[in-house]
């Protein structure tokens, strides 16, 4: 239902300007040059250009097409083929003439009729991706034809409320870009501490006792306790770690007798033994889960000679690379990618380690202060943009209005 005061339309009914790139610009490719956007230049997440991928063009001076697809502040941008209607917007005047790939359609709006970064933002809604979806030229290969993306619909509330209503969801966009940028400074922060730290190459003050290299059997012993009935399945994650089967993957995918399954008791190291992405010899995680769990018995369970120490290696095998180097001289893999190795092996892997256990408690300690910042700011990204899907579900369709003042909007603020 149409909100009050707000005018329904196309994009054909607003007169815009709809084009799409040209085929064979391959040939114009070129180290520099002019920006030439395509659709990995276009994400869901924002409506702003994603510029880390940029391809640049040489285009000859008279070239007809470079004309018709030359880009201007306040276009909008949407994927045509592959993943339909993901949209992007031009913010400012690009300095240098920029272009778009025969992937992607340009909608250029007059302007006064409406806001266009308003009207970005609405085509980028979940509500208008539905449309999108459905306006979907049929057959085995998706894409939209330019007469389709005219015809799509719009709900136009008054120029100043668009205005407002961009306005907001721009600052919610700033503080995502903002928090992703804090996400990724604590990864790296992780990183450096595991590549360097954990390998003993940068000591902690107050510490020094020799590191000794060893096998896993020293700091690691396999139990051997199976179900007792009462435990949940779960799998193995490469970035969540032990995750219940039903609540992740939505069902289990368990035997239909679990008795012989491995039981992972808190704290417990689980290694899989199976390649995943790019762990090639499998994953090693920590069970940080409050309650015991049972998972395949193809996967080997161990417990470590303390609790800090599981947080060092979880935290050290993290790394591909780190894995691969315990992994490989113990690992047999097959012709068809399969991996062989018993527990006993397993256990014959050799690691650099340190030889005073307060050290090993010290190091866990900053491990887990670093992975509490990194999991705080995780969370409030995951809060900002749970709170931007719904400001563009109420603004964007008229239930909640903006008016003149929208001081009360604001990242980490949003009405009942």
């Amino acid at each position: 239902m149409i909100p009050t005061g707000w005018d329904a339309a196309t994009l054909e009914d607003l007169a815009a300007d709809v084009t799409s790139g040209s085929r064979g610009w391959a040939k114009f490719y070129a180290e520099n040059g002019n920006p030439f956007i395509r659709i990995t230049n276009l994400t869901r997440e924002s409506i702003n250009l994603d510029l880390r991928k940029l391809k640049f063009v040489r285009v000859p001076e008279d070239s007809h097409e470079g004309t018709r697809t030359k880009l201007a502040q306040g276009d909008i941008l949407m994927s045509i083929t592959a993943d339909l209607g993901t949209v992007g917007f031009v913010a400012t005047e690009p300095k240098l003439a920029s272009y778009i790939s025969q992937h992607v359609a340009r909608i250029r709006l007059p302007r006064g009729i409406c806001h266009p970064r308003f009207v970005a933002h609405q085509l980028a809604s979940e509500r208008h991706w539905k449309v999108i979806q459905r306006l979907n030229d049929a057959g085995a290969k998706a894409g939209l034809n330019l007469p389709t993306i005219r015809s799509i619909p719009v709900w136009l509330p008054p120029l100043r409320e668009q205005r407002h209503i961009a306005a907001v969801l721009d600052a919610w966009d700033e503080a995502i870009v903002a928090a992703k940028k804090l996400v990724a400074a604590k990864e790296q922060r992780l990183a450096w501490i595991r590549a360097n730290v954990l390998a003993g190459d940068v000591r902690l003050r107050g510490f020094a006792k020799t590191w000794q290299t060893g096998p896993l059997s020293r700091i690691l012993i396999e139990h051997g306790e199976t179900s007792t009935g009462r435990e949940e399945v779960h799998s193995v994650s490469v970035h969540l770690g032990l995750v219940n089967q039903i609540e992740h993957l939505g069902r289990s995918f368990a035997a239909a007798s679990t008795d012989h399954y491995n039981r992972v008791l808190p704290g417990d190291i689980v290694y899989t033994k199976s390649p995943t992405g790019d762990f090639p010899l499998g994953i090693i995680k920590q069970s940080r889960l409050t309650k015991a769990a049972i998972v395949s018995p193809l996967y080997g369970v161990f417990t470590p000679a303390s609790r800090e120490l599981g947080a060092f290696l979880d935290t050290l095998f993290a790394s591909p690379a780190a894995a691969e180097r315990l992994l490989a001289p113990v690992v047999q893999k097959g012709a068809k990618n399969t991996i062989a190795v018993t527990n006993k092996n397993f256990l014959k892997a050799r690691l650099h380690l340190p030889t005073d256990p307060r050290e090993i408690v010290a190091l866990s300690e900053l491990v887990e202060a670093a992975r509490a910042e990194l999991d705080l700011h995780q969370a409030e990204l995951k809060l900002l943009r749970n709170q931007k899907r719904g400001l563009m579900q109420k603004l964007l369709t008229g239930q909640w209005r903006v008016s003149e003042s929208i001081d009360a909007l604001s990242p980490g603020a949003v009405p009942a």
